[in-house]
């Protein structure tokens, strides 16, 4: 694989019961603007379907968007992605996470909390940064 090869993979969703995905549809736009392939759901999905997708579509990254406190239960998420032998997959989490709950987001394995104000610009060239480890990572363990 080349660098020209390479396509990121990009899963963008919501998990739990926040419908507030104005901020999602945005950063998967942008991301699909910057060269990436992104597979998109709508809001309220479980812990189980977000795996199911990353294992089915191959994905780099996961990112998850939170406004109402959703981000809660990312570490589950990464609890299942572990299960599931994801390791490589990185997951970043974006929109309104509390100074003190961002420290359990990062010790669970999040590699990087985008708050607002964030510009797209950052978040798709981080993002990008992310599925590259994450394909290099695959490309030393085999998986």
């Amino acid at each position: 694989m080349t660098a020209k090869d390479f396509r990121p993979r990009v899963l963008v969703t919501k998990i739990g019961l926040d419908g507030h995905d104005r901020g999602s549809r945005i950063v998967a736009a942008a991301c699909r603007d910057a060269g990436m392939e992104v597979v998109y759901t709508p809001p309220w999905q479980s812990i189980p379907a977000v795996v199911k997708l990353a294992l089915e579509e191959d994905v780099d990254v996961i990112g998850i968007s939170s406004l109402a406190t959703d981000h809660l239960i990312v570490p589950k998420l990464m609890a299942a992605l572990h299960e599931a032998g994801l390791n490589r997959v990185r997951v970043v989490v974006g929109g309104i996470v509390p100074d003190n709950e961002q420290a359990q987001l990062i010790e669970s394995g999040v590699r990087q909390i985008f708050h607002p104000g964030t510009t797209l610009d950052d978040i798709t060239t981080q993002i990008s940064t992310y599925a590259t480890e994450a394909r290099l990572a695959a490309a030393e363990t085999g998986v």
